[in-house]
């Protein structure tokens, strides 16, 4: 039997402390003529979007800066975050300073270091939708239009 469905306040917290703790995202991307492509990558969150480096001449480097948008997942099948958002492209030194820093010190992965040229994609949330089983499909989304709902 699975547990009682969170209240939107527990679920907007355990989404917090999940962007706070968790290094890896998966991040699917398409190109523009609509080929799907996932990758799992290390990130980081700013307090308002999510960070990610990849290579610029890889199909998901290509693809966000193509199209400007992306769908994170976090967590498994019976506890996932799903969030879409729009991608700013950075090239690798632009970031703000210290952002570079703290994603490397955070994921053990600077970017900056690889032979291979590296853009930043900073993913500012659109949407969020939480859920764990079922019984929380309902009122999944807890941000639309980049505002937590209440």
């Amino acid at each position: 039997m699975s547990a009682p469905p969170r209240s939107r306040a527990q679920r907007r917290d355990d989404t917090e402390h999940r962007l706070a703790h968790d290094i890896d995202v998966w991040v699917a991307s398409a190109c523009t003529e609509g080929a799907p492509y996932l990758v799992p990558l290390s990130f980081d969150r700013d307090g308002e979007a999510l960070w990610v480096a990849t290579p610029a001449d890889s199909p998901t480097g290509r693809n966000l800066t193509a199209t400007g948008t992306a769908r994170l997942a976090l967590g498994t099948s019976r506890d996932v975050t799903m969030i879409e958002g729009a991608v700013q492209t950075f090239e690798i030194d632009e970031p703000p300073s210290g952002q570079a820093d703290r994603i490397a010190a955070r994921t053990d992965f600077d970017p900056r270091e690889q032979s291979a040229p590296y853009n930043w994609f900073r993913i500012v949330p659109h949407r969020i939708q939480v859920w764990r089983e079922s019984n929380e499909l309902r009122g999944r989304d807890l941000m639309r239009e980049s505002v937590w709902l209440d």
